[in-house]
């Protein structure tokens, strides 16, 4: 049988599932898995269809863009291994950038490879490790057609009004604009609202992608009309180690009055803050709920005010709410932080049942609620096997 292999490749880690096709994309892939430590001592996490659990280390040597081929290179020995009898016939990635011009997933090709090379400095965390992965599977399996799929272009929908910043129209002319992420995810869970939340879905809908990294997004008729995020993957929502959104005159206190220069800006942007930096105790927030320490409690509050924060604004740009959705890995396992929202946006309309909220059930909404509440798990991996097949007409 035809397998579509989805990779979703970070500085440290890839992301792997083997989904197969037969006719349309099966709902769970046959296999997947992860590896981490890349860089390090990397071990690949192997999970079956039937449960079946595999970890053991990944053999490896040389630098870190080698090490992501060495991992792949194993990756494709453990799935052959395990599923003899599905042939991969495509590869699917997750690009987090493509640009003002790429709105749907694409055939990759050298040419279109290097034009992507270029938003390396918008999203320095995962373009290039995106793209190692492209590197990595032409050199291994030159034969099989890749697809990118960008996280930017299910935000391509919005109004100019609301991807613009205040800057003069030559640096908008020059891209400078606000692009937003997390698109995957939102496409995906969009796609499964009309079975949990009926007729709203068509309505003003603000979905929360809460995770390590963290975004909200309007929508209205399933399309985006804003994000929290903006010209990088930096702005927005407090993160696990980004600052999200921040004055920019404390960028340029730092640089004139502490002698910060673009690097040691960047590793406080995007390594040092968030959940993190607040808490000074972890980026995890499991962790951090479960802490009676006073800075976690901090933490914790910062990041749901600002939740509470962002929704009123997006609520004002999907002209109402009708629905709020919670989705990454916080927003679906963490009911203690979706409490604290619902009650920070009581004058929303937002109430939820405290029961339904703690078994992490799909609507937690109570029927005195104004706003249907959801908790929908993402899937960006479907996502981008669908993607995949049907651009290539699989």
């Amino acid at each position: 049988m035809k397998a579509v292999l989805v990779l979703n490749a970070g500085s440290s880690s890839l992301k792997f599932a083997l989904y197969p096709i037969n006719g349309d994309v099966a709902e769970a892939p046959a296999v997947s898995g992860q590896v981490e430590g890349i860089g390090a001592t990397p071990e690949v996490t192997l999970k079956t269809a039937d449960g079946e659990r595999i970890r053991e280390a990944v053999p490896t040597a040389g630098s870190q863009g080698e090490q992501h081929r060495d991992a792949l290179n194993h990756v494709f020995a453990l799935l052959a291994r395990h599923n003899p009898a599905l042939d991969i016939v495509a590869a699917g990635h997750r690009i987090v950038h493509g640009g003002e011009r790429y709105s749907t997933p694409v055939v990759l090709n050298a040419e279109l490879i290097d034009e992507l090379e270029d938003f390396v400095p918008l999203a320095p965390l995962h373009q290039p490790h995106n793209l190692r992965a492209v590197h990595a599977v032409t050199a291994l399996m030159p034969r099989i057609p890749q697809v990118g799929c960008f996280d930017t272009a299910f935000h391509r929908t919005q109004p100019a009004i609301a991807q613009a910043f205040a800057l003069p129209r030559r640096l908008t002319k020059g891209g400078i604009k606000r692009y937003g992420f997390h698109g995957l995810s939102y496409d995906y869970v969009a796609r499964q609202l009309p079975e949990i939340i009926g007729e709203r879905a068509q309505g003003a809908v603000v979905i929360a992608h809460l995770g390590n990294g963290a975004s909200m997004c309007a929508l209205r008729d399933g399309k985006s009309v804003a994000s929290t995020m903006g010209f990088t993957a930096v702005e927005g929502l407090m993160m696990g180690t980004r600052t999200g959104s921040l004055d920019p005159g404390v960028l340029l206190y730092l640089m004139e009055e502490k002698g910060m220069d673009a690097r040691a800006l960047s590793r406080l942007l995007y390594k040092e803050s968030g959940l993190l930096g607040v808490s000074g105790i972890s980026q995890d927030m499991r962790t951090l709920l479960a802490s009676d320490a006073p800075e976690a409690k901090e933490a914790v509050d910062l990041f749901c005010y600002r939740i509470a924060r962002e929704l009123g604004s997006l609520a004002a740009a999907a002209g109402g709410l009708d629905a709020l959705v919670f989705t990454g890995g916080i927003g679906e396992h963490a009911a203690p932080v979706r409490t604290q929202v619902a009650a920070l946006s009581a004058w929303l309309g937002v109430d939820i049942d405290a029961a339904a909220n703690a078994a992490h059930a799909r609507r937690i909404d109570t029927p005195a609620s104004r706003v249907a509440v959801a908790v929908v798990p993402t899937n960006e991996e479907r996502m981008i096997a669908r993607y995949t097949a049907q651009t290539l007409g699989l």
